[in-house]
């Protein structure tokens, strides 16, 4: 008999296919906000309208924006944007933006809630006593790396150069909106790399060695929307039918990591070329995703197999399946694509084995020999 655990999060609600602006104020409503903080894209801010929209349908209960979060959350971001939201007494944020943003926040809920003034004070937010997240968050996100449907905030300490991962059940959103209008101004490129980090949450999520029914289905079926939205949006950027597919795709992604299921190598080693080499979220896994596949199959060719056939190429080799799939797509597929040089693997190495999700990958990495031999591969 099988035996399992599947974790339920404690989001509300997803709301998908309506305009961003009209969802916003009838959550906003419904909670009773009154003071709502916009944490939002600087590009996004400046060069669209899609945030004033926001604004606009906030009206009068829009209390500030912050608009300055650079790429992999930094910790000094995050206490400026603290700041601003603790003088402006927000109950409330919203997020739009990427994955940037949306961790961001979960970030600024944790030092909200525990009186953090200071880039040193952040540590304080990891100890298991940590208080609860008040001021909750409602995401727009405008990529697909599909942060907003975790409770871990990734947030890279500047003076060591490493992601480090905060999470309680309450940083979550409490809603998610998923609008394919607002993903129109996000760079091609972006969109389908961090379509390809969802792609990557499918992917190490039903090869897990702790994956379950529940969500091998979700993985799945997600990685089936993708395989198939992404390719259709690069066609024809008009096609919102695709970009939504494409949203719903990578909510289904995270059904497993939501739900318990630890990511691996892929994940672990992308969170070093962010931190340390400022790697996009979705570059890191368009480059090391089809390698670690390589180097696991000799312990989940059965799993491998499944994902394949959920791409469309039964019988194929999965990491041949999206290496294929990926460079389809234009994206970078090795490490020298990012100029990153075998000078740096005995760092990555050594920094991805402190990472959570590298002990955890499904083939037993025993140290960082064993990383170096992928970064080998993906070299």
């Amino acid at each position: 008999m099988t035996a399992g655990r599947v974790v339920f999060t404690d989001m509300e609600e997803v709301r998908y296919g309506k305009p961003a602006g009209q969802s916003v104020a009838a959550l906003v409503e419904s909670y009773g906000a009154e003071r709502v903080f916009v944490m939002a894209s600087g590009t996004l801010d400046r060069e669209t309208d899609e945030v004033e929209k926001v604004r606009r349908a906030l009206g009068n209960k829009c209390v500030g924006t912050f608009a300055s979060m650079p790429a992999h959350s930094p910790r000094s971001a995050v206490i400026a944007a603290t700041r601003q939201a603790r003088e402006a007494k927000a109950d409330l944020i919203v997020t739009v933006g990427g994955g940037s943003i949306t961790d961001g926040a979960k970030a600024v809920q944790l030092c909200l809630a525990n009186g953090i003034q200071s880039v040193e004070e952040i540590d304080k937010i990891r100890a298991a006593d940590v208080k609860a997240p008040v001021v909750r968050q409602i995401s727009i996100p405008t990529t697909l790396s599909a942060g907003e449907f975790s409770g871990i905030a990734g947030v890279t300490n500047e003076a060591t150069k490493v992601k480090e991962m905060f999470r309680h059940p309450l940083t979550i959103p409490r809603a998610v909106i998923l609008d394919p209008e607002v993903t129109r101004h996000t760079p091609m490129w972006l969109f389908l790399s961090t379509g390809i980090r969802a792609v990557d949450h499918c992917v190490e999520g039903v090869c897990s060695n702790e994956s379950t029914e529940f969500t091998n289905a979700s993985a799945l079926h997600g990685l089936g929307m993708l395989a198939r939205g992404l390719p259709r949006v690069l066609a024809d950027p008009k096609d919102m039918k695709a970009r939504l597919d494409c949203q719903i795709g990578s909510w289904l992604s995270m059904g497993g990591l939501a739900a318990g299921v630890p990511m691996g190598a892929s994940h672990g080693i992308g969170y070093v070329l962010g931190a340390v080499f400022d790697v996009p979220h979705g570059h890191t896994s368009c480059i090391m995703l089809p390698w670690v596949m390589r180097w696991n199959k000799p312990a989940n060719a059965d799993k491998q197999a499944a994902v394949a056939a959920a791409m469309g190429h039964p019988g194929k080799d999965a990491g041949d399946v999206l290496d294929q799939f990926i460079a389809d797509l234009g994206m970078p597929r090795t490490l020298g694509a990012v100029k990153i040089g075998r000078e740096h693997f005995e760092r990555i190495a050594k920094q991805a084995m402190g990472t959570p999700w590298v002990p955890r990958n499904p083939r037993l990495i025993h140290g960082p020999a064993e990383i170096q031999e992928i970064l080998t591969l993906a070299a």
